[in-house]
């Protein structure tokens, strides 16, 4: 086998490993908020171990990487493509921490009624989670279109959750006992708006693969 086709099947593993890493940290962070909604503690014991497949996805790709550029001393074009790989597994790996943080948050809660904003943020889960396939979507395709809304999607999860914030701190004001349970699920709504920030970083490592230059979608 010629040079060039041991970098691209290398090449190739490394993309379908990250994907692989990438489905699974969407996963855990929509089955996250699932459990919260569910009351469903089991599972949420199950996130939290389930993130050590993840943590171990990331190193995998980080050590092929460094391996790969050592055996292929790869020209800049592959060196940047190799470079935004560990990157975007970097950033996959946090969706799959904030999972961990949101079942952690769901234990704490465990039977207690929720509040009223849950429909709320189950729905600002939905739109994370759509914008994080987007983005893988656009990644696997090399869709920079597509990358590029990205950042619109993001600002209204931001709206989202300033606006969640701001009911939660009210209904502080209104139901001092309910505090508790209000920091859990700001801390909750917190992790989301985090794990959309990662996909617009995902989005720019893309323009950056195919463009050759530094792109800030914020």
């Amino acid at each position: 086998m010629v040079v060039r086709e041991m970098f691209d099947n290398e090449l190739k593993n490394l993309h379908q490993k990250l994907i692989h890493m990438s489905q699974l940290s969407i996963e855990r962070l929509s089955e996250s908020v699932d459990a919260l909604a569910n009351h469903d503690v089991a599972l949420a014991s199950k996130i939290k171990e389930a993130d050590a497949e993840i943590n171990k996805l990331e190193e995998e790709i980080n050590d092929a990487v460094i391996l790969t550029i050592a055996r292929q001393q790869p020209v800049a074009t592959d060196l940047r493509r190799l470079m935004v790989l560990v990157k975007i597994a970097g950033d996959m790996e946090r969706v799959g921490d904030y999972a961990v943080n949101i079942a952690k948050e769901t234990e704490r809660i465990g039977s207690q009624e929720h509040l009223t904003q849950l429909p709320k943020i189950q729905e600002m889960k939905d739109k994370t989670v759509s914008i994080l396939r987007l983005t893988l979507d656009a990644f696997i395709a090399e869709d920079v279109e597509q990358a590029q809304t990205i950042a619109k999607l993001d600002d209204e999860i931001d709206k989202m959750y300033g606006e969640l914030i701001r009911d939660l701190l009210g209904s502080g004001v209104s139901s001092p006992d309910q505090l508790p349970q209000i920091t859990q699920l700001a801390f909750i709504c917190r992790y989301l708006e985090r794990s959309a920030d990662h996909a617009t970083n995902m989005a720019e490592q893309l323009l950056y693969l195919r463009k050759g230059k530094h792109i800030d979608l914020n």
